[in-house]
């Protein structure tokens, strides 16, 4: 029981009612109270929330790139299959720069990943375009990989001649789509999105050998590798518009991730100055061992930068 403790009265002292006055404040500070009272709470007097001083609205935080991922799936073309890499005229995955086994080519998934025998998967197909790269995301999607990797695109800039090229609003949607359907399944997956390699650079080291220009007049990558030797304006012309093929395949590919924060554009395959010892000596054109540990390399470096 709570012990009230009363007034002390002297003996014979008659006792008085103490009166309560109510105070009045005046309306201003009422209102200055009240004021005060929202600042400190964040919400208004019909209980909706402030976002503060400032007035700003603050919302998710953004993504964070992780440089760990736990898993990866590698879509793509014949580059991430390992065609002409082992033997001639086969796919050759265990050195793919994605996914391989292989130590000499030490592939992303065995420098990321911790089981990448188990935790990583190829769904890379030979002759593969742009427009084939929805029903390899389908796959993908199934896996829930942390991270995806895609390089393609070259395939459709080699065709038997340029008019057959894939016309450069066409791919940009076909990519678009596809990342539109693959942020739908995995809001959280990373992408790490290669650059089509430099054809006219391919033209002009794989051209130094004379097996391999024998090779190519069976029909490979007419639109840039045809007529090797045929240095007139008309074969200049023609490689340089495979060429503008391939910087808006780029630009497509770069605008379409950068507006992804979980996705990161590596131009660096283009960029890189590769020689005949990175090319597969059955075709002077894929990419060999060497090729494909090079671009394991460019990889690894962009995936494990800090920040954006």
């Amino acid at each position: 029981m709570t012990q009230i403790n009363r007034p002390f009265r002297p003996l014979g002292r008659p006792f008085r009612a103490r009166r309560h006055r109510f105070r009045r404040y005046p309306s201003r500070t009422v209102a200055a109270a009240s004021a005060l009272l929202i600042a400190l709470t964040g919400c208004s007097s019909d209980g909706t929330a402030h976002s503060g001083a400032s007035g700003k609205r603050h919302g998710p935080p953004a993504p964070v790139w992780r440089t760990d991922p736990g898993s990866i799936a590698a879509l793509g073309d014949s580059i991430t299959a390992g065609f002409d890499a082992c033997t001639v005229l086969a796919d050759c995955p265990r050195v793919s720069w994605a996914t391989g086994t292989d130590p000499t080519v030490d592939s992303l998934a065995r420098r990321l990943v911790e089981q990448p025998t188990t935790h990583s998967w190829n769904f890379a197909r030979t002759g593969a375009l742009m427009s084939d790269l929805p029903e390899q995301v389908a796959s993908a999607t199934r896996r829930k990989p942390e991270l995806v990797t895609v390089l393609i695109g070259a395939n459709d800039a080699c065709r038997n001649d340029v008019a057959a090229m894939t016309p450069e609003a066409s791919f940009r949607e076909d990519f678009a789509r596809s990342m539109r359907q693959l942020r739908r399944a995995l809001p959280h997956t990373q992408v790490y999105v290669a650059a089509v390699p430099d054809l006219l650079r391919l033209w002009s080291e794989g051209r130094k050998n004379p097996l391999g220009k024998q090779v190519w007049k069976l029909g490979l990558c007419g639109s840039m590798l045809r007529d090797p030797d045929d240095l007139t304006k008309p074969a200049q012309d023609r490689r340089a518009s495979v060429q503008d093929r391939v910087r808006a395949y780029n630009s497509a590919l770069a605008e379409v991730c950068g507006k992804d924060p979980l996705c990161r554009f590596d131009r660096s395959v283009f960029d890189y100055r590769f020689t005949g010892r990175q090319l597969s000596t059955w075709d002077w054109f894929h990419p060999g061992a060497r090729g494909q540990k090079e671009l394991a390399e460019l990889a690894f470096k962009v995936v494990t930068r800090a920040g954006r």
